[in-house]
């Protein structure tokens, strides 16, 4: 496993949603409080940023291979890159703006999963303090934009990752420092029987997290410093030592999907925090699982 290499210094308020899309080897993140959508082309090392008028969130490929699914605020959008075709596809979160989507990504049945929180940005990007520590949701939606409202009473939705062989989802509420683990039917795309994952770590909050080939979720640390490995059964398999301090999510990519990108936020002092909100990559020794995709239905 190599050192952290910082690809793109982007200033982001808050790094978040990287996706890699594998047919055009390319990473595409978000930066919600500056209501941006960044993409990141390896073999040119060029970047190019979109502007939203609401904070998108998060990102997930499609079954169509010109769009991309994005959270933004309170509803999906349906996003063509090279054209900037932007169509709404369903509104989820319907206490938007009181509350507003949060992490996501689509499961191996081609559903879209994505949660929410209290909102906790202005209208001009500015951070705002969370009181309500309830006001989340996690739903559930289908290629028709059929939505299921599956659990309620969640502080901030974070981590959306599945097992290799599909049986596992893992789910975060970051305010609890808890990753719980459910039974995943791939059949029903339904999740049950949740229990405690990760719980407690002394370094940080749960964020974002991604699944290696070999099973093992990691977890990107909020406020420490670090993403951590943690085995099947629960155990710290390993930590990747970040420069800075509030580590938003990664997600594996590349050719051969052993490079792991990892995104930031602001915040933090001395290198760590004149680098906070940069978009680094990490060379892996164990690749990641390929992207699932969100199937939307052809007359969507």
């Amino acid at each position: 496993m190599g050192e952290p290499e910082c690809l793109v210094p982007a200033g982001d308020g808050t790094g978040e949603g990287a996706v890699w899309h594998d047919g055009e080897q390319a990473l595409y993140w978000v930066d919600i409080n500056r209501f941006l959508i960044h993409r990141y082309d390896p073999a040119s090392r060029a970047t190019w940023s979109w502007f939203f008028n609401e904070p998108p969130t998060t990102l997930a490929l499609t079954n169509r291979a010109d769009t991309i699914a994005v959270a933004l605020g309170g509803r999906i959008v349906l996003w063509q890159p090279r054209t900037d075709s932007r169509v709404d596809f369903v509104l989820a979160e319907d206490n938007w703006p009181a509350a507003r989507l949060n992490d996501g990504r689509a499961d191996p049945a081609g559903n879209l999963w994505v949660g929410s929180m209290q909102n906790n940005v202005a209208e001009d990007g500015s951070g705002t303090p969370i009181t309500d520590r309830a006001a989340g949701r996690l739903f559930r939606i289908g290629g028709d934009g059929a939505l299921t409202m599956v659990k309620a009473g969640i502080g901030i939705a974070n981590t959306f990752g599945w097992s290799p062989d599909a049986t596992r989802f893992y789910f975060a509420d970051t305010l609890t420092n808890t990753i719980d683990v459910y039974d995943y039917d791939v059949g029903a795309g339904a999740i049950a029987n949740r229990r405690p994952f990760f719980a407690g770590f002394g370094r940080g909050l749960p964020d974002g997290s991604a699944v290696d080939s070999e099973g093992h979720l990691w977890n990107a640390r909020y406020g420490g410093g670090c993403v951590v490995r943690v085995a099947p059964d629960g155990t710290v398999a390993g930590v990747i030592e970040m420069p800075c301090e509030n580590i938003t999510t990664c997600t594996f990519g590349g050719p051969d999907l052993r490079t792991l990108y990892v995104t930031t936020a602001a915040g933090g002092s001395g290198i760590g925090g004149r680098l906070a909100g940069s978009l680094y990559a990490v060379a892996m020794d164990v690749p990641g699982l390929p992207e699932n995709r969100f199937r939307i239905d052809e007359k969507e």
